[in-house]
Protein backbone atom coordinates (compact mmCIF):
# COMPACT_ATOMS: atom_id res chain seq x y z
CA UNK A 1 0.00 0.00 0.00
CA UNK A 2 0.95 3.51 -1.22
CA UNK A 3 2.33 6.23 1.97
CA UNK A 4 0.71 9.42 1.15
CA UNK A 5 1.79 12.48 3.17
CA UNK A 6 -1.79 14.44 4.41
CA UNK A 7 -1.03 18.18 4.12
CA UNK A 8 -3.86 18.72 6.66
CA UNK A 9 -4.58 16.75 9.72
CA UNK A 10 -7.73 14.69 10.01
CA UNK A 11 -9.39 16.25 12.81
CA UNK A 12 -12.62 14.82 13.82
CA UNK A 13 -15.09 17.09 15.63
CA UNK A 14 -15.79 14.82 18.81
CA UNK A 15 -17.17 15.67 22.36
CA UNK A 16 -14.74 15.84 25.35
CA UNK A 17 -14.43 13.67 28.25
CA UNK A 18 -12.53 12.65 31.52
CA UNK A 19 -9.04 12.04 30.38
CA UNK A 20 -9.22 13.72 26.93
CA UNK A 21 -7.79 16.18 25.04
CA UNK A 22 -10.02 18.31 23.40
CA UNK A 23 -11.95 16.58 20.27
CA UNK A 24 -10.77 13.14 21.00
CA UNK A 25 -13.50 11.81 23.47
CA UNK A 26 -15.72 9.55 22.24
CA UNK A 27 -13.63 7.89 19.74
CA UNK A 28 -13.13 4.23 19.87
CA UNK A 29 -10.41 3.16 21.89
CA UNK A 30 -7.98 0.41 20.92
CA UNK A 31 -9.45 -2.05 23.19
CA UNK A 32 -13.35 -1.12 21.87
CA UNK A 33 -12.08 -1.66 18.07
CA UNK A 34 -10.11 -5.00 18.91
CA UNK A 35 -13.75 -6.05 19.44
CA UNK A 36 -15.26 -5.43 16.18
CA UNK A 37 -16.30 -8.74 13.86
CA UNK A 38 -13.83 -7.49 11.56
CA UNK A 39 -10.85 -7.72 14.07
CA UNK A 40 -12.04 -10.18 15.57
CA UNK A 41 -11.64 -12.52 13.02
CA UNK A 42 -8.03 -12.10 12.61
CA UNK A 43 -7.63 -13.77 16.33
CA UNK A 44 -5.97 -10.70 18.07
CA UNK A 45 -3.53 -10.92 20.93
CA UNK A 46 -2.78 -8.26 22.73
CA UNK A 47 1.17 -8.67 23.44
CA UNK A 48 2.21 -5.65 24.80
CA UNK A 49 0.97 -2.59 27.49
CA UNK A 50 -2.57 -3.84 27.87
CA UNK A 51 -3.35 -0.73 30.29
CA UNK A 52 -2.44 1.62 27.17
CA UNK A 53 -5.55 -0.20 25.22
CA UNK A 54 -7.57 2.97 25.98
CA UNK A 55 -5.90 5.19 23.73
CA UNK A 56 -8.63 6.69 21.53
CA UNK A 57 -8.18 5.59 17.75
CA UNK A 58 -8.44 9.06 15.47
CA UNK A 59 -8.16 7.20 12.38
CA UNK A 60 -6.85 3.90 10.97
CA UNK A 61 -3.40 3.81 9.08
CA UNK A 62 -2.31 0.90 6.86
CA UNK A 63 1.97 0.88 5.79
CA UNK A 64 4.57 -1.43 5.95
CA UNK A 65 7.15 1.51 5.27
CA UNK A 66 9.83 1.52 7.96
CA UNK A 67 9.64 5.18 7.62
CA UNK A 68 6.03 5.57 8.09
CA UNK A 69 6.25 7.58 11.47
CA UNK A 70 6.90 11.03 9.45
CA UNK A 71 3.64 10.54 8.03
CA UNK A 72 1.61 10.29 10.83
CA UNK A 73 -0.15 13.06 12.96
CA UNK A 74 -0.93 11.30 16.41
CA UNK A 75 -3.99 9.45 17.12
CA UNK A 76 -3.60 6.73 14.21
CA UNK A 77 -3.93 2.67 14.95
CA UNK A 78 -1.56 1.50 12.26
CA UNK A 79 -1.49 -2.06 10.45
CA UNK A 80 1.13 -3.31 9.50
CA UNK A 81 2.66 -7.05 8.20
CA UNK A 82 6.22 -5.67 9.13
CA UNK A 83 7.50 -6.23 5.15
CA UNK A 84 9.13 -3.10 5.01
CA UNK A 85 10.47 -2.89 8.87
CA UNK A 86 14.07 -2.99 9.76
CA UNK A 87 15.54 -6.14 10.42
CA UNK A 88 18.54 -4.92 12.71
CA UNK A 89 16.88 -5.20 16.44
CA UNK A 90 18.72 -1.70 17.59
CA UNK A 91 16.52 0.16 14.30
CA UNK A 92 13.45 -2.00 15.23
CA UNK A 93 14.06 -0.23 18.59
CA UNK A 94 14.49 2.82 16.75
CA UNK A 95 11.37 2.11 14.99
CA UNK A 96 9.32 1.41 17.83
CA UNK A 97 10.67 4.64 19.42
CA UNK A 98 9.40 6.85 16.01
CA UNK A 99 5.91 5.55 16.09
CA UNK A 100 5.87 6.27 19.55
CA UNK A 101 7.12 10.07 19.34
CA UNK A 102 4.85 10.54 16.75
CA UNK A 103 1.34 9.60 19.18
CA UNK A 104 0.40 6.41 17.38
CA UNK A 105 -2.59 4.99 19.53
CA UNK A 106 -1.38 1.27 18.90
CA UNK A 107 0.53 -0.94 16.73
CA UNK A 108 -1.44 -4.33 15.24
CA UNK A 109 0.78 -6.52 13.55
CA UNK A 110 -0.55 -9.25 10.71
CA UNK A 111 1.40 -12.44 11.27
CA UNK A 112 1.86 -15.14 8.40
CA UNK A 113 2.49 -12.60 5.60
CA UNK A 114 6.05 -11.77 6.77
CA UNK A 115 6.84 -12.57 10.45
CA UNK A 116 5.34 -15.67 11.84
CA UNK A 117 5.56 -14.06 15.27
CA UNK A 118 6.42 -10.69 16.64
CA UNK A 119 10.13 -10.03 17.55
CA UNK A 120 10.97 -9.78 20.59
CA UNK A 121 13.14 -6.90 20.32
CA UNK A 122 9.83 -5.41 19.27
CA UNK A 123 7.66 -6.34 21.96
CA UNK A 124 9.98 -5.52 24.90
CA UNK A 125 10.00 -1.79 23.16
CA UNK A 126 6.79 -1.55 22.74
CA UNK A 127 6.56 -2.61 26.36
CA UNK A 128 9.13 -0.26 27.47
CA UNK A 129 7.59 3.05 25.87
CA UNK A 130 3.16 2.16 26.77
CA UNK A 131 2.43 1.26 23.08
CA UNK A 132 -0.33 -1.48 22.98
CA UNK A 133 0.97 -4.09 20.60
CA UNK A 134 -1.52 -6.71 19.33
CA UNK A 135 -0.75 -9.66 17.03
CA UNK A 136 -3.70 -10.84 14.79
CA UNK A 137 -2.84 -14.45 14.15
CA UNK A 138 -5.30 -14.83 10.71
CA UNK A 139 -5.24 -12.87 8.37
CA UNK A 140 -7.63 -10.32 7.52
CA UNK A 141 -8.73 -7.62 5.03
CA UNK A 142 -6.82 -4.50 5.95
CA UNK A 143 -9.25 -2.52 3.68
CA UNK A 144 -12.65 -4.02 5.95
CA UNK A 145 -11.28 -3.45 8.93
CA UNK A 146 -10.10 0.60 8.23
CA UNK A 147 -13.64 0.56 6.98
CA UNK A 148 -15.50 -0.58 9.84
CA UNK A 149 -13.33 1.74 12.01
CA UNK A 150 -13.77 4.49 9.73
CA UNK A 151 -17.55 3.97 9.79
CA UNK A 152 -17.76 3.84 13.44
CA UNK A 153 -15.84 7.06 13.68
CA UNK A 154 -18.01 9.16 11.58
CA UNK A 155 -21.16 7.77 12.18
CA UNK A 156 -20.26 8.83 15.73
CA UNK A 157 -18.71 12.52 14.19
CA UNK A 158 -22.36 12.96 12.76
CA UNK A 159 -23.77 11.74 16.70
CA UNK A 160 -21.38 14.63 18.07
CA UNK A 161 -22.15 17.18 15.54
CA UNK A 162 -25.93 16.37 15.94
CA UNK A 163 -26.06 16.62 19.86
CA UNK A 164 -23.50 19.72 19.99
CA UNK A 165 -26.25 21.38 17.81
CA UNK A 166 -29.05 20.43 19.82
CA UNK A 167 -27.46 21.95 22.90
CA UNK A 168 -26.59 24.78 20.90
CA UNK A 169 -29.69 25.88 20.68
CA UNK A 170 -31.16 24.80 23.97
CA UNK A 171 -29.08 27.10 25.58
CA UNK A 172 -29.04 29.53 22.85
CA UNK A 173 -32.68 29.84 23.69
CA UNK A 174 -32.11 30.07 26.96
CA UNK A 175 -30.43 33.60 26.52
CA UNK A 176 -32.85 34.97 24.34
CA UNK A 177 -35.81 34.34 26.61
CA UNK A 178 -33.56 36.03 29.45
CA UNK A 179 -33.28 32.82 31.79
CA UNK A 180 -31.61 33.30 35.27
CA UNK A 181 -28.79 31.98 36.14
CA UNK A 182 -29.86 29.33 38.47
CA UNK A 183 -32.31 27.87 36.07
CA UNK A 184 -29.03 27.72 33.59
CA UNK A 185 -27.35 25.95 35.95
CA UNK A 186 -30.50 23.58 36.10
CA UNK A 187 -30.35 23.07 32.78
CA UNK A 188 -27.10 22.04 32.70
CA UNK A 189 -26.89 19.73 35.59
CA UNK A 190 -29.56 18.28 34.12
CA UNK A 191 -27.88 18.00 30.23
CA UNK A 192 -24.92 16.64 31.81
CA UNK A 193 -26.08 14.58 34.69
CA UNK A 194 -24.02 15.85 36.89
CA UNK A 195 -23.50 18.71 39.62
CA UNK A 196 -22.89 22.03 38.24
CA UNK A 197 -22.03 24.91 40.22
CA UNK A 198 -21.63 28.66 39.30
CA UNK A 199 -19.54 30.61 41.53
CA UNK A 200 -18.15 34.57 41.55
CA UNK A 201 -14.16 36.11 41.03
CA UNK A 202 -14.41 35.27 44.82
CA UNK A 203 -15.02 31.67 44.86
CA UNK A 204 -18.44 32.35 46.29
CA UNK A 205 -21.35 29.84 44.90
CA UNK A 206 -23.90 31.57 43.48
CA UNK A 207 -25.90 29.37 42.39
CA UNK A 208 -25.50 25.16 42.71
CA UNK A 209 -27.42 22.38 41.28
CA UNK A 210 -26.27 19.71 44.06
CA UNK A 211 -27.89 16.38 45.24
CA UNK A 212 -28.91 17.24 48.36
CA UNK A 213 -27.69 14.00 50.29
CA UNK A 214 -23.83 15.49 48.49
CA UNK A 215 -23.97 19.32 49.82
CA UNK A 216 -22.27 18.86 53.10
CA UNK A 217 -18.93 16.81 51.43
CA UNK A 218 -19.04 19.31 48.17
CA UNK A 219 -19.35 22.77 49.71
CA UNK A 220 -17.35 22.30 52.72
CA UNK A 221 -14.68 24.46 52.65
CA UNK A 222 -15.59 25.47 49.17
CA UNK A 223 -13.61 28.19 48.59
CA UNK A 224 -10.26 26.42 49.63
CA UNK A 225 -11.20 23.90 47.38
CA UNK A 226 -12.33 25.37 44.73
CA UNK A 227 -8.93 27.37 44.81
CA UNK A 228 -7.07 24.53 44.50
CA UNK A 229 -9.14 23.19 42.02
CA UNK A 230 -8.44 26.48 40.07
CA UNK A 231 -4.57 26.09 40.34
CA UNK A 232 -4.81 22.71 39.38
CA UNK A 233 -6.46 23.28 36.15
CA UNK A 234 -3.98 25.87 35.07
CA UNK A 235 -1.50 23.81 35.69
CA UNK A 236 -2.93 20.90 33.63
CA UNK A 237 -3.43 23.99 31.01
CA UNK A 238 -0.28 25.15 30.79
CA UNK A 239 1.41 21.46 30.60
CA UNK A 240 -1.19 20.83 28.17
CA UNK A 241 -2.35 17.34 29.73
CA UNK A 242 -5.90 16.74 29.94
CA UNK A 243 -8.59 16.55 33.04
CA UNK A 244 -8.79 13.57 34.84
CA UNK A 245 -11.62 11.51 35.27
CA UNK A 246 -11.96 12.70 38.96
CA UNK A 247 -10.93 16.18 38.28
CA UNK A 248 -13.27 19.29 37.71
CA UNK A 249 -13.96 20.57 34.44
CA UNK A 250 -13.84 24.52 34.93
CA UNK A 251 -15.19 27.48 32.19
CA UNK A 252 -15.27 30.60 32.79
CA UNK A 253 -17.66 32.89 32.66
CA UNK A 254 -16.75 35.83 29.83
CA UNK A 255 -17.48 38.14 27.36
CA UNK A 256 -15.88 41.53 25.90
CA UNK A 257 -12.99 41.21 27.94
CA UNK A 258 -14.90 41.32 31.27
CA UNK A 259 -15.20 37.70 33.33
CA UNK A 260 -17.74 37.41 35.97
CA UNK A 261 -16.75 33.92 37.38
CA UNK A 262 -16.47 30.20 36.59
CA UNK A 263 -18.97 27.30 35.68
CA UNK A 264 -17.81 24.00 37.30
CA UNK A 265 -19.24 20.39 36.17
CA UNK A 266 -18.29 17.61 39.15
CA UNK A 267 -17.25 14.61 37.61
CA UNK A 268 -19.76 12.68 35.58
CA UNK A 269 -21.24 10.65 32.38
CA UNK A 270 -19.61 11.35 28.93
CA UNK A 271 -22.05 13.50 27.13
CA UNK A 272 -22.49 13.07 23.45
CA UNK A 273 -21.87 16.73 22.54
CA UNK A 274 -18.64 16.79 24.89
CA UNK A 275 -18.89 17.57 28.54
CA UNK A 276 -16.75 20.63 28.02
CA UNK A 277 -18.80 22.04 24.80
CA UNK A 278 -22.11 21.70 26.87
CA UNK A 279 -20.36 23.49 29.72
CA UNK A 280 -19.10 26.13 27.10
CA UNK A 281 -22.32 26.60 25.94
CA UNK A 282 -23.80 27.47 29.63
CA UNK A 283 -21.12 30.09 29.98
CA UNK A 284 -22.04 31.33 26.71
CA UNK A 285 -25.62 32.05 28.13
CA UNK A 286 -24.80 33.25 31.28
CA UNK A 287 -22.16 35.88 29.80
CA UNK A 288 -25.41 37.14 27.56
CA UNK A 289 -27.77 37.36 30.54
CA UNK A 290 -24.88 39.65 32.60
CA UNK A 291 -24.21 41.81 29.23
CA UNK A 292 -28.01 42.30 29.30
CA UNK A 293 -28.25 43.05 32.98
CA UNK A 294 -25.31 45.50 32.51
CA UNK A 295 -24.48 46.49 35.55
CA UNK A 296 -26.87 44.91 38.07
CA UNK A 297 -25.19 41.87 39.87
CA UNK A 298 -28.61 39.84 38.91
CA UNK A 299 -26.42 36.60 39.58
CA UNK A 300 -26.17 37.79 43.67
CA UNK A 301 -29.86 39.07 43.72
CA UNK A 302 -31.28 35.65 42.10
CA UNK A 303 -29.12 33.10 44.05
CA UNK A 304 -29.21 34.53 47.66
CA UNK A 305 -33.08 35.08 47.08
CA UNK A 306 -33.49 31.26 46.42
CA UNK A 307 -31.20 30.39 48.59
CA UNK A 308 -33.38 32.18 51.55
CA UNK A 309 -36.46 31.18 49.77
CA UNK A 310 -34.81 27.36 49.98
CA UNK A 311 -34.22 27.67 53.78
CA UNK A 312 -37.44 29.77 55.50
CA UNK A 313 -39.48 26.81 53.52
CA UNK A 314 -37.26 23.63 54.48
CA UNK A 315 -35.87 22.65 51.61
CA UNK A 316 -32.78 21.11 52.51
CA UNK A 317 -31.69 17.77 53.26
CA UNK A 318 -30.00 17.98 56.47
CA UNK A 319 -28.38 21.14 58.83
CA UNK A 320 -24.70 19.94 58.06
CA UNK A 321 -25.28 20.32 54.14
CA UNK A 322 -27.57 23.79 54.42
CA UNK A 323 -25.08 25.25 56.71
CA UNK A 324 -22.12 24.36 54.40
CA UNK A 325 -23.81 25.76 51.16
CA UNK A 326 -24.41 29.29 53.27
CA UNK A 327 -20.46 29.37 54.02
CA UNK A 328 -19.96 28.42 50.24
CA UNK A 329 -22.27 31.06 49.49
CA UNK A 330 -19.94 33.40 51.62
CA UNK A 331 -21.97 33.59 54.84
CA UNK A 332 -20.14 32.54 57.96
CA UNK A 333 -21.74 30.42 60.05
CA UNK A 334 -19.05 28.30 62.00
CA UNK A 335 -17.87 30.04 65.02
CA UNK A 336 -19.92 33.25 64.19
CA UNK A 337 -22.56 34.99 66.04
CA UNK A 338 -26.14 34.43 63.81
CA UNK A 339 -28.91 37.01 63.46
CA UNK A 340 -32.34 36.94 61.34
CA UNK A 341 -33.48 40.09 60.73
CA UNK A 342 -36.86 41.37 58.78
CA UNK A 343 -36.61 44.58 57.15
CA UNK A 344 -40.14 46.37 56.61
CA UNK A 345 -41.22 49.61 55.31
CA UNK A 346 -39.13 51.12 52.82
CA UNK A 347 -37.51 49.52 49.81
CA UNK A 348 -34.35 47.89 50.68
CA UNK A 349 -31.50 48.30 47.88
CA UNK A 350 -29.97 44.92 46.63
CA UNK A 351 -26.62 44.27 48.45
CA UNK A 352 -27.53 46.74 50.90
CA UNK A 353 -27.82 44.16 53.67
CA UNK A 354 -24.02 43.13 52.78
CA UNK A 355 -22.62 46.27 52.61
CA UNK A 356 -23.70 46.91 56.18
CA UNK A 357 -23.10 44.24 57.36
CA UNK A 358 -19.83 44.50 56.04
CA UNK A 359 -18.98 47.34 57.73
CA UNK A 360 -19.82 46.08 60.96
CA UNK A 361 -17.06 43.65 60.12
CA UNK A 362 -19.59 40.76 59.11
CA UNK A 363 -21.17 39.37 56.47
CA UNK A 364 -25.18 39.14 55.42
CA UNK A 365 -27.67 37.26 52.64
CA UNK A 366 -30.76 38.93 52.06
CA UNK A 367 -34.53 38.44 50.37
CA UNK A 368 -37.25 39.68 49.59
CA UNK A 369 -39.70 38.08 52.41
CA UNK A 370 -42.13 35.35 51.56
CA UNK A 371 -45.64 36.85 51.10
CA UNK A 372 -44.49 40.56 50.91
CA UNK A 373 -45.89 42.93 48.70
CA UNK A 374 -45.05 46.16 46.49
CA UNK A 375 -47.38 48.09 49.49
CA UNK A 376 -45.30 46.40 51.95
CA UNK A 377 -42.29 45.15 51.51
CA UNK A 378 -40.27 43.21 54.10
CA UNK A 379 -36.68 41.64 53.66
CA UNK A 380 -35.00 38.68 55.01
CA UNK A 381 -31.53 39.04 56.43
CA UNK A 382 -29.43 36.61 57.79
CA UNK A 383 -26.63 38.48 59.39
CA UNK A 384 -23.02 37.00 60.51
CA UNK A 385 -21.27 39.17 62.80
CA UNK A 386 -17.77 37.82 64.26
CA UNK A 387 -19.21 39.27 67.74
CA UNK A 388 -22.80 40.40 69.31
CA UNK A 389 -24.67 42.90 67.77
CA UNK A 390 -25.54 45.78 69.93
CA UNK A 391 -27.77 48.44 69.94
CA UNK A 392 -25.28 50.97 68.66
CA UNK A 393 -24.21 48.55 66.11
CA UNK A 394 -27.92 47.66 65.28
CA UNK A 395 -28.88 51.60 64.67
CA UNK A 396 -25.72 51.64 62.68
CA UNK A 397 -26.71 48.73 60.58
CA UNK A 398 -29.97 49.79 59.84
CA UNK A 399 -28.87 53.50 58.97
CA UNK A 400 -26.69 51.86 56.21
CA UNK A 401 -29.58 49.70 55.27
CA UNK A 402 -31.25 52.56 53.28
CA UNK A 403 -28.42 54.38 52.78
CA UNK A 404 -28.31 56.87 55.52
CA UNK A 405 -31.29 58.49 53.65
CA UNK A 406 -33.72 60.39 56.51
CA UNK A 407 -36.98 60.27 54.93
CA UNK A 408 -36.76 56.04 54.16
CA UNK A 409 -35.49 55.84 57.75
CA UNK A 410 -38.48 57.27 58.59
CA UNK A 411 -40.36 54.29 57.54
CA UNK A 412 -38.20 51.57 58.63
CA UNK A 413 -38.59 48.96 61.07
CA UNK A 414 -35.83 46.33 61.86
CA UNK A 415 -36.99 43.37 63.45
CA UNK A 416 -34.15 41.37 65.59
CA UNK A 417 -34.28 37.84 66.41
CA UNK A 418 -32.07 36.21 68.94
CA UNK A 419 -28.85 35.51 68.42
CA UNK A 420 -27.32 31.64 67.59
CA UNK A 421 -24.63 30.00 66.95
CA UNK A 422 -26.02 27.40 64.71
CA UNK A 423 -28.16 27.01 60.79
CA UNK A 424 -31.38 25.59 63.82
CA UNK A 425 -30.97 28.37 65.77
CA UNK A 426 -30.89 31.33 62.99
CA UNK A 427 -34.04 29.74 61.57
CA UNK A 428 -35.96 30.35 65.38
CA UNK A 429 -34.45 33.75 65.14
CA UNK A 430 -35.76 34.84 61.96
CA UNK A 431 -39.10 32.98 62.86
CA UNK A 432 -38.50 35.83 65.51
CA UNK A 433 -37.90 38.49 63.57
CA UNK A 434 -40.96 37.68 61.61
CA UNK A 435 -43.26 37.08 64.40
CA UNK A 436 -41.64 40.98 65.55
CA UNK A 437 -42.26 42.68 62.00
CA UNK A 438 -45.94 41.78 62.33
CA UNK A 439 -47.16 45.04 64.62
CA UNK A 440 -47.44 48.48 63.01
CA UNK A 441 -45.02 51.14 63.49
CA UNK A 442 -45.61 53.55 66.01
CA UNK A 443 -46.72 56.79 65.03
CA UNK A 444 -45.13 60.22 65.95
CA UNK A 445 -41.40 58.86 65.87
CA UNK A 446 -38.35 59.71 63.86
CA UNK A 447 -36.04 57.36 62.26
CA UNK A 448 -35.45 53.77 62.45
CA UNK A 449 -37.35 51.63 64.50
CA UNK A 450 -35.90 48.53 66.65
CA UNK A 451 -37.14 45.86 68.15
CA UNK A 452 -35.87 42.39 69.49
CA UNK A 453 -36.88 39.28 70.36
CA UNK A 454 -34.84 39.85 73.57
CA UNK A 455 -37.26 42.76 74.37
CA UNK A 456 -40.37 40.75 73.89
CA UNK A 457 -40.16 37.60 76.10
CA UNK A 458 -43.51 36.34 75.42
CA UNK A 459 -42.70 36.50 71.62
CA UNK A 460 -39.77 34.68 72.24
CA UNK A 461 -41.98 31.69 73.67
CA UNK A 462 -44.49 31.65 71.64
CA UNK A 463 -42.33 31.25 68.59
CA UNK A 464 -40.39 28.60 70.25
CA UNK A 465 -43.34 27.10 70.98
CA UNK A 466 -45.70 27.66 67.76
CA UNK A 467 -46.27 24.32 66.95
CA UNK A 468 -47.41 22.96 70.24
CA UNK A 469 -51.21 21.76 69.95
CA UNK A 470 -52.11 23.16 73.24
CA UNK A 471 -51.03 26.30 72.77
CA UNK A 472 -53.11 26.13 69.33
CA UNK A 473 -55.72 25.14 71.10
CA UNK A 474 -56.07 28.16 73.52
CA UNK A 475 -55.90 30.38 71.01
CA UNK A 476 -58.64 28.81 69.57
CA UNK A 477 -60.89 29.03 72.25
CA UNK A 478 -59.67 32.48 73.20
CA UNK A 479 -60.50 34.40 69.92
CA UNK A 480 -62.97 31.97 68.54
CA UNK A 481 -66.07 33.89 68.91
CA UNK A 482 -64.78 37.39 67.48
CA UNK A 483 -62.91 35.36 64.75
CA UNK A 484 -65.87 34.10 63.41
CA UNK A 485 -67.70 37.53 64.07
CA UNK A 486 -65.13 38.76 61.56
CA UNK A 487 -65.75 36.95 58.94
CA UNK A 488 -69.25 36.41 59.14
CA UNK A 489 -69.27 40.47 58.99
CA UNK A 490 -66.08 41.54 57.24
CA UNK A 491 -65.33 43.04 60.24
CA UNK A 492 -62.36 44.58 62.46
CA UNK A 493 -62.82 43.00 65.98
CA UNK A 494 -59.11 41.36 65.95
CA UNK A 495 -57.71 44.51 64.64
CA UNK A 496 -58.83 46.36 67.29
CA UNK A 497 -58.38 43.65 69.79
CA UNK A 498 -54.96 44.10 68.65
CA UNK A 499 -54.27 47.70 68.77
CA UNK A 500 -55.81 47.65 72.73
CA UNK A 501 -53.21 44.91 73.94
CA UNK A 502 -50.29 46.90 71.98
CA UNK A 503 -51.55 49.53 74.49
CA UNK A 504 -52.89 48.40 77.83
CA UNK A 505 -53.82 50.76 79.77
CA UNK A 506 -53.69 53.77 77.28
CA UNK A 507 -57.14 53.33 75.42
CA UNK A 508 -56.91 57.04 73.56
CA UNK A 509 -53.40 55.35 72.03
CA UNK A 510 -55.32 52.04 71.48
CA UNK A 511 -58.14 54.04 69.67
CA UNK A 512 -55.61 56.14 67.35
CA UNK A 513 -53.80 52.85 66.32
CA UNK A 514 -57.43 51.72 65.48
CA UNK A 515 -57.45 54.28 63.33
CA UNK A 516 -61.66 54.90 64.72
CA UNK A 517 -62.92 57.49 66.92
CA UNK A 518 -63.14 57.10 70.57
CA UNK A 519 -66.99 56.32 70.30
CA UNK A 520 -66.54 53.98 67.47
CA UNK A 521 -63.33 51.94 69.11
CA UNK A 522 -65.29 51.91 72.81
CA UNK A 523 -68.44 50.16 70.70
CA UNK A 524 -65.85 47.87 69.25
CA UNK A 525 -63.99 47.31 73.11
CA UNK A 526 -67.69 46.34 74.61
CA UNK A 527 -68.26 44.06 71.96
CA UNK A 528 -65.55 42.10 71.90
CA UNK A 529 -66.01 41.83 75.55
CA UNK A 530 -69.87 40.98 75.49
CA UNK A 531 -68.71 38.17 72.62
CA UNK A 532 -65.97 36.68 74.86
CA UNK A 533 -67.94 37.29 77.52
CA UNK A 534 -64.55 38.71 79.39
CA UNK A 535 -63.78 41.97 81.38
CA UNK A 536 -61.18 43.51 79.38
CA UNK A 537 -59.50 45.53 81.89
CA UNK A 538 -58.63 42.38 83.81
CA UNK A 539 -54.47 41.77 83.60
CA UNK A 540 -55.04 37.66 83.50
CA UNK A 541 -57.52 38.20 80.71
CA UNK A 542 -55.29 40.86 78.76
CA UNK A 543 -52.41 38.36 79.41
CA UNK A 544 -54.42 35.47 78.14
CA UNK A 545 -55.72 37.23 74.97
CA UNK A 546 -52.39 38.30 74.30
CA UNK A 547 -51.11 35.32 74.19
CA UNK A 548 -53.28 33.85 71.97
CA UNK A 549 -53.11 36.74 69.69
CA UNK A 550 -49.91 36.20 69.30
CA UNK A 551 -50.26 32.49 68.96
CA UNK A 552 -52.48 32.66 65.78
CA UNK A 553 -49.95 35.81 64.37
CA UNK A 554 -47.44 33.19 64.65
CA UNK A 555 -49.45 30.16 63.54
CA UNK A 556 -50.53 32.48 60.22
CA UNK A 557 -47.29 32.50 58.90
Amino acid sequence: MADRREDVPNHTDRPNGPGEQRGDAGLPTVREILTLEAVAHGVPEVLASDDALDARVRWVHASDSAGVARLLNGGELLLSTGSGWPTEPTDLEAFIAGLVDAGVAGLVLELGVHYRYVPAVVEQSAREHGLALVALHREVKFVTLTEAVHSRIISEQTEALRARDEVRERFTALSLRGSPADFIVHQLAQTLGAAVVLENLAHEVVAAEVPPAAEEGLFADWEARSRAAHRDDEQRRRDGGPAGADEWLIVPVEARGIRWGHLIALPGPAHPAGRVSVLEQGAIALALGRLADGGADEWTRIGRQRLVDALLEGRFAGVAGASARLEAAGLPVMGARLYGIVATGPAIPDGAADAAARALGGRAIDGVAPGATVTRSARVVLLSLPGTLSDAAASRFASDLVGGDAASADRLVVSIGSVADGLDGLLASVQEATDLSRGARPRGVRGAVLRRADERPLMRLVTSLRDDHRLLRHSERMLQPIIEYDLARDGDLLHVLGAVLAHPGNRTAAASASHLSRSVFYQRLALIGDLLGADLDDGETLTGLHLALLVRRSAAS
